[in-house]
């Protein structure tokens, strides 16, 4: 039997899916990361999640892995040496330090870009040029999933073009702009190529290590928001993917492309279609703050769904936001706090709820493909109170994902590069 590995890094843990060549799900498994994480010590985390997940995977199992595929968090980055040991701390997809080189960013990328954003990959990557303690042409710039497929293949300066847009990579020429060369960089750009590309086998010590064939290969990757917006099965224009998880992310599958940095939005190619969207700092995150999980799940049987909340918030845990509006000031509004819980968590749901409607309201505006139905995933997606209350703000229908976890995409990216390997193969010994 033929099976393929998807590993999805989130930011509350990682999870992988083992599926065949049908699609069926052979194996899963999961590793909470401990809160909170140090940055420090977030790599020795990375590698103990990713080998210890593979090690999990029943013997059998794994010496029929044939393909392996690692999505990561959008503009999770960091700064490696030549031999791919890390130079500094990540810095995570959240962190606007860079705020402070937004005047400089402006002068370099054209307006109205993807990358201007306090939070992008290449805002990070200046950030890192003017703090760095090493910075050399010997050091190399690495999202996070591109330093996960590293340990495994030992390729280093390898990305795929969706962690690559945020770094300013043109995803419609599939190059470098101009722009960007004219920056001489003083650190190693990655190359990029298309998610699922066969990159190389697994480095012998690694296979050995983990139990896997050392003919396995390691394909391209993806973000996390695009992983599971491949695992709902949304194909067609029109259809929308909401990501429930530790933040907010939509996405829209739409036959144009829109780019707008004013409101955080950004297009992602998906073969001839676009994935239109953002992402904003709202999410689950804010309800783990207030509430337990059980809390979550006992007080949200006890909200009448299909009456609207009169509290109006817009729950952030810090100041900043991406989108649907894009202010690195804007302050969280969780005020005021009523004395009952319910009523405290059905303001939060019901806020969060007029932000995913608001986001898709925008993206429609700007030229999208108009909304047809959304598909939903991450840990909220679980919960049938806030699907009912998001039904009546987006209007259209909520559909059933095919599949719920980041990991089964990012398995089908496993999947896809290996077919395409030896789909090549065949044809060149024709």
């Amino acid at each position: 039997m033929n099976l393929y590995l998807g590993v999805d890094f989130g930011t509350s843990g990682a999870r992988v899916v083992v599926i065949d060549d049908f699609g069926e799900i052979q194996n899963e498994g999961n590793y909470a990361f401990e809160t909170p994480i140090l940055a420090r010590g977030m790599l020795t985390g990375w590698k103990t999640a990713l080998f210890t997940l593979i090690k999990q995977i029943p013997q059998k199992r794994r010496q029929e892995i044939r393909a392996i595929a690692v999505d990561g968090t959008s503009s999770t980055v960091l700064l490696c040496d030549a031999i791919g040991q890390p130079i500094d701390e990540p810095l995570m997809y959240n962190d606007g330090r860079g705020v402070e080189l937004m005047e400089i960013l402006k002068t370099i990328a054209p307006s109205n870009h993807t990358v201007l954003n306090a939070t992008s990959s290449l805002t990070k990557l200046l950030w890192f040029i003017q703090n760095s303690r090493f910075k050399t042409l010997n050091s190399y710039f690495l999202h996070q999933a591109d330093w996960l497929a590293f340990l495994l293949h030992g390729q280093l300066g390898i990305s795929d073009y969706h962690n690559a847009l945020k770094l300013g990579y043109d995803v419609e020429s599939l190059c470098y702009p101009q722009w960007i060369e004219n920056l001489k960089i003083p650190v190693h750009l990655p190359k990029i190529v298309a998610p699922s590309t066969p990159i190389a086998e697994l480095l012998p010590n690694i296979a050995h290590q983990l139990g896997l064939q050392t003919n396995c290969l390691v394909c391209a990757g993806t973000t996390d928001s695009i992983a599971a917006f491949l695992a709902t099965g949304a194909r067609s224009p029109g259809e929308a993917v909401t990501s429930l998880g530790s933040t907010l992310v939509l996405k829209l599958l739409s036959s144009t492309p829109i780019n707008d940095a004013r409101f955080g939005i950004y297009s992602h190619r998906l073969g001839d279609l676009w994935l239109v969207g953002g992402a904003s700092n709202t999410g689950g995150l804010v309800l783990r703050h207030f509430f337990s999980d059980a809390e979550l799940e006992e007080l949200s049987g006890q909200i009448e769904a299909n009456h609207e909340s009169p509290l109006d918030y817009y729950p952030l845990l810090k100041p900043g936001e991406r989108f649907p509006i894009n202010d690195p000031h804007l302050l969280p509004r969780v005020e005021p706090k009523p004395a009952e819980s319910v009523n405290f968590l059905h303001g939060l749901l019901e806020s969060i709820a007029r932000i995913e409607a608001r986001g898709y309201q925008l993206l429609q505006q700007l030229g999208a493909t108009p909304i047809t139905g959304v598909y939903t995933s991450g840990g909220g997606a679980k919960n049938s109170t806030w699907t009912t209350i998001r039904g009546r703000h987006l209007q259209v229908p909520i559909l059933p994902s095919a599949h719920s976890a980041a990991a089964y995409g990012t398995a089908l990216l496993a999947r896809q590069g290996y077919n395409k390997k030896f789909s090549r193969l065949s044809l060149e010994t024709k």
